[in-house]
């Protein structure tokens, strides 16, 4: 099967781009552009580094609910963006639980811990418990958890289809990690502005009721996610039995707040049929 609506990225303004959609059952449906090419992911790394994370907490090494970050906070708060840690920094602004504070420094201390538990350098953690498992062999950690991946298309469709269908995980676990944590916490979704509630699961975005999103209209409540600084997206529709991804050579801004979702209703439309 090949997507034709995966063609609609040439019209975008953007020098390099590729997409692609995978299946629950591991099967790639369509892929356009420079599918092995190695883009920077900006913060589509978070949810790679929350799975090694979560990874982490079933094997033993961490608890969820075990201290880390600023004072009252836990690995789950972090992974929630809910500890109260600055954007970019490494101070506190709220009280843990309070405010969706989207945090990269929260990330970064994420990283430090399953670090400390495991004796193992993050980056390296995160290739044995989930690069090297899902031969993801062009995607590597050269910096913050928060945002210093690099990876193709063609290895975020193998991460995908092990969200869709877990067997690094236990399924439960991958289920938490789509629900919303700390309901009802309000907060700013980046490049979209504030949102009651603004909700996040374990790692991923969830996508519920929130206006305006980079997903689309045709897009579950239920659609998780992250999309990043540097115009790359991975969403996953659990509905519709389904995920995509993109990435770009061109850094977020208004373009793609005018060009994803129209993309992700096209993807939807033709997956559906």
């Amino acid at each position: 099967m090949s997507l034709k609506s995966l063609a609609l990225i040439d019209s975008w303004p953007v020098s390099t781009a590729a997409a692609g959609v995978v299946g629950a059952d591991g099967a790639v449906l369509g892929g356009h552009g420079a599918v092995g090419q190695r883009f920077p992911l900006a913060s589509v790394t978070k949810p790679l580094a929350a799975y090694a994370v979560l990874v982490a907490y079933e094997e033993g090494a961490i608890e969820l609910d075990e201290p880390a970050g600023p004072p009252g906070s836990t690995v789950r708060h972090l992974l929630a963006h809910t500890s109260g840690l600055a954007f970019d920094e490494h101070r506190v602004t709220a009280a843990p639980g309070q405010r969706r504070l989207y945090s990269n420094a929260g990330f970064e201390q994420l990283g430090d811990h399953v670090a400390k538990a495991t004796d193992i350098p993050f980056a390296e953690y995160l290739r044995q418990a989930v690069l090297e498992p899902l031969e993801m062999a062009s995607t590597t950690l050269e910096g913050s958890p928060a945002k210093d991946g690099v990876s193709t298309v063609d290895d975020l469709l193998r991460f995908a289809a092990e969200v869709l269908a877990p067997r690094l995980l236990d399924p439960r676990t991958v289920a938490e990690a789509m629900s919303v944590q700390y309901p009802g916490t309000k907060g700013v979704l980046p490049g979209y502005g504030h949102q009651s509630p603004n909700d996040w699961g374990l790692g991923f975005e969830i996508r519920d009721s929130k206006s305006p999103h980079w997903t689309g209209s045709l897009s579950s409540p239920r659609t998780f996610g992250h999309f990043g600084q540097s115009g790359t997206f991975l969403w996953i529709d659990p509905d519709a039995q389904v995920a995509c991804v993109a990435l770009t050579d061109r850094a977020f801004g208004p373009w793609a707040i005018e060009v994803w979702p129209p993309f992700t209703d096209a993807v939807l439309a033709e997956v559906r049929g």
